[in-house]
């Protein structure tokens, strides 16, 4: 297929935490907020004068530092973070506000904050205690939260207007990211499809990490070169799958999957559109900030929520996504030592592969995949295992 015009843009602000776009936010005047999850609202972070950017750490080597405040048994996404602000990655930072959706993440932030990696006098960090349930009381914490530990700080620091009318504003604008990536992620479906996982990957990976009104543009742009964009005659792929799990934004593992024979028609893990892109509902009759809590709780396929009519429906959303994209099989993928999704992968394997009948290939990877030569065998090996299943079924019927 022909190249996207912005793509190597996109991959050249992704080469970089502190991205030319982010520069020139600051350069502005305005604040930017680090978040390092799903469970702390983007939206509420992306006011008048200020905007949010979910932490990465590319171009990730040693991870000696990070290792040595926080030993080798916990998540390298984690220690990759630590590592990098010790490094000084971070200095663009104005403040970061961090759920305590694992103990590692915390920890992360914690070792941040005691280390005083970030030298900016009026620098913050936050911390919210998030629901694991999903229920009245759980959003009533939520919210509570929402307000005490984001809210109130921007506007007690940097004096940031937080009234229902400049939620509702920043609402509209993230509603605008959403659906233009969802519009995107929509091709995906297509028989043939006229985008590869890789390269919506990209787009979706620059919707969290810049300033969502200087990226919204160039994703509308390539939104109208994909509505006359050909895809090639004959699919390059010999299956299509689904990819499920925890924090992904390392742009190498998708396009290794897809080097490997699979195309990713479905993104279900952190970083991901789905439901990371979800177009969010208000309506008149209740505060803004309920109703923004409520859907991000509603919708969040954490592992974090632990009550069984969430854990049950993770599993029926992957087979929902599946069927809805026209996937052949799951990867379902977990970084080292990611404890909510070392337990959600082996029961969602289970499940997707005894009750819905889908092939699934379990991946325990590193932070900064590379060329990996075993992760490559394993998908092309998966791949093979899922064309001699087709065979058998042909031949069956």
């Amino acid at each position: 297929m022909k190249d996207l015009k912005h793509l190597y843009r996109l991959e050249e602000l992704l080469m970089d935490a502190d991205n030319e776009l982010v520069r020139e936010a600051q350069a502005e005047g305005r604040k930017c907020v680090g978040n390092v999850c799903y469970q702390t609202p983007e939206v509420l972070m992306d006011l008048p004068g200020i905007f949010t950017v979910r932490l990465r750490a590319p171009r990730t080597g040693s991870l000696e530092m990070g290792t040595y405040y926080m030993t080798s048994f916990l998540c390298e996404y984690t220690r990759a973070l630590l590592e990098r602000a010790i490094e000084g990655g971070y200095q663009f930072l104005d403040s970061l506000i961090t759920p305590d959706g694992c103990t590692m993440i915390n920890r992360c932030v914690e070792n941040m904050e005691l280390l005083k990696v970030n030298d900016k006098p009026d620098f913050f960090y936050e911390y919210l205690e998030v629901p694991m349930k999903c229920d009245d009381n759980a959003l009533n914490l939520y919210i509570s939260q929402c307000r005490s530990k984001i809210l109130e700080p921007l506007h007690e620091h940097y004096g940031v207007d937080v009234s229902d009318e400049a939620l509702r504003k920043a609402v509209t604008e993230y509603n605008k990211i959403c659906d233009v990536i969802n519009a995107i992620g929509d091709y995906r479906k297509e028989d043939n499809p006229r985008i590869t996982g890789y390269e919506f990957h990209v787009l979706c990976m620059a919707s969290y990490v810049c300033p969502k009104d200087k990226i919204l543009t160039i994703l509308e742009e390539t939104l109208e070169e994909l509505k006359t964009r050909e895809p090639d005659p004959k699919p390059q792929y010999r299956a299509r799958v689904a990819v499920v799990g925890s924090e992904i934004d390392d742009i190498d593992m998708i396009k290794l999957i897809e080097e490997s024979g699979a195309l990713v028609v479905a993104d279900r893990f952190c970083y991901g559109s789905l439901p990371g892109r979800k177009h969010i509902e208000l309506n008149d009759s209740e505060d803004v900030l309920t109703q923004i809590c409520r859907q991000y709780m509603q919708n969040s396929m954490c592992p974090r929520h632990m009550n069984l009519e969430r854990v049950n429906g993770r599993k029926a959303y992957v087979n929902r996504i599946a069927k809805e994209y026209k996937a052949d099989g799951i990867i379902y993928e977990q970084m080292k030592f990611c404890d909510p999704w070392a337990y959600e992968r082996v029961t969602g394997t289970y499940v997707l592969r005894e009750e819905y009948n889908y092939p699934v290939l379990t991946i325990d990877r590193p932070y900064a995949v590379g060329n990996s030569g075993q992760i490559r065998t394993r998908v092309q090996a998966f791949v093979e295992s899922i064309e001699i299943k087709k065979i058998q079924e042909k031949k069956e019927a």
